[in-house]
């Protein structure tokens, strides 16, 4: 009889009963949920973290080695802030071209606040998610306006500048001010889900490694932010953990259980919904190319397109801006962070007179304006670079 009952005791939910007696009366016991590493989690070893990064720091045109801060020189809140914003879901390797083009044409936060806003997305063109040039823009104003082009000090009052939440913030605040406050992306997520062996995904327990983060912060805390973040780029990356080098070796369990690829554990992945749409490209017998602005609300607000039809999840037949020869020129896949766009391109030469509210460029121009990746593409489809 007890024979049928053990393999409950396995479960989530446990069975007893109170005697022996074949008239025995089960009753339903709760188990308590199983501890996270983090419930009590260890310190990190700052010490040895700088250590670290006072010999390995990378060379970043928008970095204050180790050296030069401990010679008296300040990070440039300026630079820090430009770099923070344009890091946002991008690689270092993808920035560094826009970052030195952006300080060449602006080298100061009141040059960026003096500028056109089309001509800071005509420069972003390409970094994608677009909002950031725009909250770019309105933050350097914002600081001119009303703080006398200083950024301010601490996290809390950056937080109240366009576009700077709260991992922004925490940047600039330790990397320029020294503010021991932890700072937390996505390179740090994966270092410390492997340290701390985390068995759910890094969404499900972020305030708790913040938490564990922000305890060991030191007095660099600049230089620490930045060397964990190396850490996380160099040493403990997304498909290889070098862990024989790397300082936090001794103390990362996901090191001693020896396979700490597995971690961080993957979130169950939503399935991405489709879009489809058409998108016309239109030439005049010269060779230039229409193109008009997108509204200033909305996915790639104010950048430069060409016409397109809606996106919708059903493919509409194609609604051509005007009568001519038009020509199937293939499709073209985007994938936004939310859904995947499939445009059929068609292309025709009309006459210009027949378009208003756009303008035409130059095949030679094209790399001058505006254009997102997507419509770049589209124009690639269509035989124009």
């Amino acid at each position: 009889m007890l024979d049928r009952f053990l393999p409950l005791l396995q479960g989530e939910v446990r069975w007893g009963w109170t005697s022996l007696s074949p008239a025995f009366t089960l009753r339903h016991e709760q188990t308590e949920p199983p501890q996270l590493p983090l419930d009590n989690p260890h310190p990190i070893d700052a010490g040895a973290v700088l250590a670290w990064y006072d010999l390995h720091a990378r060379n970043l045109p928008w970095r204050v080695s180790p050296q030069d801060r401990k010679d008296g020189v300040r990070p440039d809140p300026y630079r820090v802030w430009l770099s923070e914003v344009m890091l946002q879901q991008t690689t270092v390797a993808a920035v560094k071209n826009y970052f030195l083009r952006f300080t060449s044409l602006w080298p100061t936060v009141f040059d960026l606040a003096n500028a056109p806003l089309d001509s800071v997305l005509r420069e972003w063109a390409g970094l994608g998610y677009y909002a950031r040039a725009r909250n770019l823009h309105a933050c350097a104003e914002a600081v001119v306006r009303d703080h006398g082009g200083v950024f301010p000090q601490n996290s809390v009052a950056l937080q109240t500048l366009p576009g700077i939440g709260a991992y922004t913030s925490a940047a600039i605040a330790a990397i320029c001010f020294d503010e021991q406050i932890a700072v937390l992306d996505g390179n740090l997520d994966r270092v410390l889900a492997r340290y701390y062996a985390l068995d759910v995904p890094v969404r499900e327990a972020k305030d708790e490694l913040r938490a564990a983060l922000q305890a060991s912060v030191p007095k660099r805390a600049g230089d620490f932010a930045q060397a964990m973040m190396d850490l996380g780029a160099t040493i403990c990356a997304p498909r290889n953990a070098s862990c024989l080098i790397c300082p936090l070796r001794s103390d990362c369990i996901a090191t001693r259980q020896g396979n700490p690829l597995v971690y961080p554990v993957k979130p169950a992945k939503a399935e991405r919904p489709v879009r489809k749409g058409h998108a016309f490209v239109m030439t005049d017998a010269a060779g230039d190319v229409y193109l008009q602005s997108r509204p200033g609300k909305g996915l790639l607000a104010g950048m430069t397109e060409v016409p397109n039809s809606d996106w919708t999840a059903d493919l509409p037949d194609p609604a051509y801006p005007l009568p001519a020869s038009w020509r199937h020129r293939g499709q073209v896949i985007h994938i936004f962070t939310h859904f995947r766009l499939e445009l059929e391109i068609w292309s025709a030469v009309v006459p210009p007179e027949s378009l208003g509210g756009g303008w035409w460029s130059e095949p030679e121009a094209l790399g001058d304006e505006a254009l997102p990746t997507l419509f770049r593409k589209v124009l690639a489809a269509a035989g124009l670079d």
